[in-house]
């Protein structure tokens, strides 16, 4: 049945898109999370692993409501490693050393990376008429700024 929300398909696709592109990106993130939270070693291994714990259900979360966004605007949701990997702009690392400051240092600049990229997708959002993904982007964005700051303040 043909999705009618107000919104024309032409919008609709370019704001799924960008959705998916997001939903790559959170799903990259969220294993390089897990990573850190598996192989964290160092005599600050317990805080740390349980700190992982917290980013990586958050992002768990914040997967499932992107991928029924996609959804909800009448599109599918992209959701196998392949494609994860050919859409996100994250990339992979391979850690010499497990340490907490490593990690954190990595995870600090994909949520930064990301919080730039909500940003311009907010505006595009907005430039297609889709105030529903406008707003669920903010508080995206909200949220990823918080989770930055908590890593930030690890690295002082």
């Amino acid at each position: 049945m043909k999705t009618n929300i107000g919104l024309k398909e032409k919008d609709t696709a370019a704001v799924a898109n960008m959705l998916n592109r997001l939903l790559a990106d959170e799903n990259v993130l969220y294993i390089k999370v897990r990573n850190a939270h598996w192989n964290v070693e160092g005599p600050d291994f317990h805080a740390q692993h349980l700190f992982f714990e917290t980013i990586y259900d958050e992002l768990a979360e914040l997967i499932d409501e992107v991928a029924e966004r996609v959804r909800a605007i009448g599109h599918y949701a992209i959701g196998t490693m392949k494609e994860f990997l050919e859409v996100t702009q994250l990339t992979e690392m391979k850690y010499n050393k497990n340490d907490s400051q490593g990690f954190i240092k990595e995870l600090l600049n994909d949520f930064e990376s990301l919080i730039i990229t909500l940003r311009e997708d907010i505006k595009l959002a907005e430039d297609h008429e889709d105030a529903g993904t406008e707003d669920f982007l903010v508080g995206i964005l909200e949220k990823h700024e918080k989770t930055a700051w908590m890593l930030r303040a690890h690295v002082k």
